[in-house]
């Protein structure tokens, strides 16, 4: 029996077994279909695609394994409009995810805490630390009354003192002319109901004295079995609304990190999914409908489609137990090529159904009539698929594995479910013509201009082939995300930043000793900017600086430190002390003394008479504006008064745990000199810190090294695929002339589309690498069917039922391709893009080129 025979007898047993093959494809497309829903899962993490044993995976992994502690982490970045803001914030939301020992292992102040508050000041050079200290000393006059009483009362107080101080020349001007100001801003900005900021740190000791001025970072890190980080997240943006933490409140809260960008690239991909898809869909359908012209058989195809991809989904899943960036995929390409197959299966069933009117007979000549064609299509696209599995990228090779094995299910659906919908439906078709009526005159045509054509064809591809060495690639994954997300965006800023900048590099060295070594050594070169290790976070010349901290602390103690504190005014008390501070400072603008603060001061008199005429509410909110950040600022100049020498012993725990491995194994971070998007720059860091320490890993060695192995994958994959595939044609079709038809057109479809990204600037990147495959699937399917028929005796393809079907086909996968075109994504945006592309110049060579190559190498064509 031969293969045409074969499968028009399995259509017909397809036929008469039509409720049995229905019912058993129903019950297991729905239990495919149940397990995908419970089991789906799809891994972000683009380092999960690269084998273990390339270099900077396994130097990462080595480093993942001595401080296990750390991992894939959300970062909260908090910006307040003071610095007593953004510390309380990021106390009080640090407190709050402790708690919270059932989503997160671990949780960061990253520059703050009790360590850097009480020792941060050590970390300055010993001028600023002078300067700092000397500061605080001529802050003393303004200290002593609101420690002794922190509140409005307690502030006009120490006003009062040093406005009389100046009016009688005691003190210089400039030493009260930033305290009139912000005071009088807060007061104003009661006085109208606008939310008011007011810094005690800024005016204690001025920049001098922000250790860490108005950005807090809260670093937690999410559990193992919160893979996407998507709980973790919510749990973080939940306490940030509980406790307020909001731009109402003077505090921006922003989430960024591998967790955050996974969970909200996950989110992303879930929001634009429905969408896309239901457009997708929609087009789809409206555009099988005018290919088949019944809605009965639609509905077939759409059933046999969804059930092969139920069928799919689940056998990947069953295999590999979730799916990555690259393998999900298949989804396109199953739908791309599984609709191809239904659609020349059903094209062809119209045309002979306008000869024959028994259902089950004209689907067993459809069977007949395209099963050499749709067997080698599916054959060579599976054999296309599978080449991928050899290769080392683990995206790909998975992507190939379950590429190959839709094929082989769509194509036995197409022969089995299809026509058994098809019988139960008796779906048939109002048809017309077979054809499509622009092409019935079309191969005349395209022969009387087949210089011009094929002249063009010519052009077209030596174009290509000049402009594909200039095709970019870029494999950063953070290039994928959407830049408009929180995460990604906060990422982006930080990276702008020297001190948060994404492109350091980390060495795991065998001791301390071999770490401290190894530092100094790449410390002196020109493209290192900084090389930390545990030492670096005991800061030097700690002798000279504690000294002026303790001369501080001897004169300041008493005034941070009282013995006792004033009760809560009344608003009697109030009113007399905004009166007595107003009269004060009237005073001062009329004496001579006070001629440089006139403006100052007569502006805030003012402002202080309002509020002690106004309602007791307005005095109420102007205590509360003053006095908000007052506890965080006496309680930072009483730690930082307290700083003591600090060694490596004495780091805290989880400090040290972060630089010094349970083993003794030690870590050195570098910092690149470079800029962020410096690519030579970081190129040559890169290169310096390797030169000494090889097992360097990070950002700047994984991206370079990913595109090495990627470009590999696909170029064994791509050289096996077309291999095994012309091998397989080779066997099947006897005929060398009609292998090389078969692939020749695909090769200058491959050549048009890579010309075309370059005209466009279009990058290759990890995302839209799968046109490639589905480039190569496409093209030899069309081909092939073309081929196939041309051997068979037809010469009129372009008028044929094949042309309608390959139209129709490539119209409804490229609904698809426009959808994902159309996303905000950036990776599935381009996606979309390459696909349509690529299918565009696909069904242009098949149909224009093909053709004449057919006539012109057939004696007699």
């Amino acid at each position: 029996m031969s293969l045409t025979s074969g499968l028009a007898a399995v259509v017909a047993m397809s036929c008469r077994r039509a409720i049995a093959i229905a019912a058993l494809a129903a019950v297991v497309s729905v239990a495919a279909a149940l397990y995908v829903a419970t089991h789906v899962s799809v891994h972000t993490e683009t380092a999960a695609l690269i084998p273990p044993d390339v270099p900077w995976r396994a130097q990462e992994a080595a480093l993942e394994q001595a401080f296990v502690q750390q991992g894939d982490d959300i970062t909260v970045v908090i910006d307040g409009r003071t610095p007593e803001l953004a510390e309380d914030a990021a106390a009080r939301l640090s407190a709050a995810m402790a708690g919270r020992r059932d989503l997160f292992r671990r949780v960061d102040r990253a520059n703050g805490g009790p360590f850097f508050q009480r020792e941060g000041i050590l970390f300055l050079p010993e001028p600023q630390v002078r300067e700092t200290t000397e500061a605080l000393i001529r802050a003393q006059p303004l200290l002593a009354p609101v420690a002794a009483d922190p509140s409005l009362r307690g502030v006009l107080t120490s006003l009062t003192t040093g406005v009389e101080a100046v009016a009688e020349g005691q003190a210089a001007p400039g030493q009260i002319a930033e305290p009139l100001t912000a005071i009088a801003d807060a007061a104003d900005a009661v006085g109208h109901g606008r939310p008011a900021y007011f810094s005690w740190r800024r005016l204690l000791a001025g920049d001098a004295g922000e250790i860490a001025g108005g950005r807090q970072f809260v670093v937690v890190y999410p559990k193992a079995d919160d893979s996407s980080g998507a709980g973790a997240l919510d749990a973080v943006r939940a306490a940030a609304r509980r406790l307020a933490l909001d731009p109402a409140h003077g505090v921006r809260l922003r989430a960024t990190g591998a967790a955050a960008m996974s969970a909200e690239e996950l989110s992303t991909l879930g929001e634009a999914t429905g969408p896309i898809a239901l457009g997708a869909f929609a087009a789809a359908l409206a555009i099988l409908y005018f290919a088949v012209r019944s809605p009965r058989i639609v509905a077939a195809i759409v059933a046999t489609v969804l059930s092969g991809l139920a069928l799919t989904a689940a056998l990947g899943l069953a295999i590999y137990g979730r799916f990555n960036l690259i393998s999900v995929a298949f989804m396109p390409l199953f739908v791309g090529l599984g609709v191809d197959f239904a659609i020349q299966f059903c094209v062809r069933y119209r045309a002979e159904s306008m000869a024959d009117p028994d259902v089950q007979s004209a689907l067993a000549k459809a069977g007949a009539g395209v099963g050499q064609g749709l067997a080698l299509a599916a054959a060579a696209t599976g054999l296309g698929f599978f080449a991928f599995l050899p290769t080392r990228y683990k995206g790909v090779s998975e992507l190939g594995a379950i590429a190959g094995a839709g094929m082989v299910i769509s194509f036995v659906l197409v022969f089995t479910l299809l026509p058994a919908l098809l019988t139960l439906m008796r779906a048939r078709s109002a048809a017309a013509e077979v054809g499509l009526p622009a092409l019935r005159d079309a191969d005349a045509r395209l022969f009387g201009r087949r210089r011009a054509v094929l002249a063009g064809a010519a052009i077209l591809a030596l174009a290509g082939l000049a402009l594909s060495p200039l095709l970019r690639f870029d494999f950063d994954p953070l290039r994928l995300r959407n830049p408009r997300t929180e995460s990604v965006a906060t990422f982006l800023e930080l990276a702008n930043d020297p001190q948060t900048g994404p492109d350091s590099l980390d060495v795991l060295t065998a001791n301390l000793t071999d770490a401290r070594a190894l530092a100094a050594r790449l410390a002196k070169a020109p493209m290192v900017k900084a090389a930390l290790t545990l030492d670096s976070f005991v800061p030097p010349d700690q002798p000279a600086k504690l000294a002026l901290i303790a001369d501080a602390a001897l004169l300041l103690d008493l005034t941070v430190n009282p013995f006792e504190t004033q009760p809560a005014p009344s608003d009697a008390d109030l009113v007399q002390s905004l009166g007595a501070a107003a009269k004060a400072l009237r005073s001062l603008a009329a004496a001579p003394a006070g001629a440089s603060l006139r403006p100052q001061a007569e502006r805030l008199a003012g402002l202080l008479e309002a509020a002690s005429a106004g309602p007791p509410g307005r005095r109420a909110a102007l205590q509360a504006a003053l006095t908000a950040g007052l506890p965080t600022a006496l309680a930072d100049v009483r730690a930082l008064l307290t700083a003591e020498p600090v060694t490596a012993e004495t780091l805290p725990a989880e400090l040290k745990a972060d630089w010094l491995a349970a083993d003794g194994r030690a870590r050195v971070q570098l910092l690149p000199a470079a800029a962020h998007g410096d690519t030579k720059g970081i190129a040559a860091f890169v290169r310096a810190v390797q030169a000494a320490a090889p097992a360097a890993t990070g950002t700047p060695v994984a991206i370079p090294q990913t595109r090495q192995l990627i470009l590999a994958a696909f170029g064994q994959a791509g050289l096996l695929s077309l291999g095994a595939i012309t091998l397989m044609l080779a066997i099947v079709l006897r005929d060398a002339r009609a292998v090389l038809l078969s692939v020749a057109p695909g090769v200058l479809s491959a050549l048009f589309t890579a010309g075309t990204s370059v005209a466009l600037g279009l990058d290759i990147n990890l995302e839209n690498l799968i046109a490639l495959p589905l480039l190569l699937g496409v093209s030899v399917s069309f081909n092939i069917y073309f081929v196939v028929a041309w051997m068979a005796g037809e010469r009129a393809l372009l008028r044929s039922s094949l042309a309608r079907a390959v139209v129709y086909s490539a119209l409804t996968t490229g609904a698809a391709f426009g959808a994902l075109a159309l996303s905000q994504h950036p990776g599935t945006a381009s996606m979309g893009v390459l696909l349509l592309i690529s299918l565009f110049w696909t069904l242009g060579a098949t149909l224009a080129v093909q053709p004449l190559l057919l006539r012109l190498t057939t004696r007699g064509g």
